[in-house]
């Protein structure tokens, strides 16, 4: 899967010490909508490996091919054509600059042209203003908020989902 500026390769289990910076970073896993917490290498070599073996991918620049992320389905039904989707670029320098963006809407579109899914949802913290703008630009619409789910800091936080149709994206 190719994009413009970025491109989906499959996960390797040897990039654990870069995800395991990555998700041993405040800045990074305040955004996720699972809790920040510690991870020695091991135990994420251990997910990286499981990751490996579903459909998950690497974000890669397409330029410099620089590791940046992950993206990839959750909770897969091929009976209901449903899935979860989990996406975060790891590597700061690359915030805001339209990889995930273009890094999720590869995936969505493998989902829907590959995988045969046909609603595809995702979760994330209200305070994520810019995850929240690139998903609606891509087309996803918020469906629900779970009131206050989210404890950050000692403040709550209500979490976000939203969801994409394959009608949403044969529309375009």
């Amino acid at each position: 899967m190719i994009g413009e500026i970025c491109y989906l390769s499959p996960v390797d289990p040897d990039d654990a010490p870069v995800f395991t910076r990555w998700i041993n970073d405040y800045d990074v896993t305040r955004y996720l909508t699972e809790a920040p917490s510690c991870y020695p290498l091991q135990a994420e070599r251990e997910a990286l490996d499981k990751l490996s073996r579903e459909h998950n991918y690497c974000i890669v620049d397409l330029e410099t091919d620089a590791l940046l992320g992950i993206c990839g389905f959750m909770n897969l039904n091929h009976l209901n054509q449903t899935a979860e989707v989990g996406i975060f670029i790891g590597d700061k320098d690359y915030w805001g600059k339209g990889y995930g963006g273009e890094a999720l809407s590869l995936l969505v579109r493998y989902g829907f042209d590959v995988l045969n899914l046909h609603n595809v949802m995702l979760q994330v913290v209200a305070y994520n203003d810019r995850a929240i703008r690139c998903y609606e630009r891509i087309g996803f619409r918020t469906f629900g908020v779970r009131r206050e789910a989210v404890l950050r800091e000692g403040k709550r936080h209500d979490k976000v989902y939203m969801e994409i149709t394959r009608s949403d994206c044969d529309s375009d």
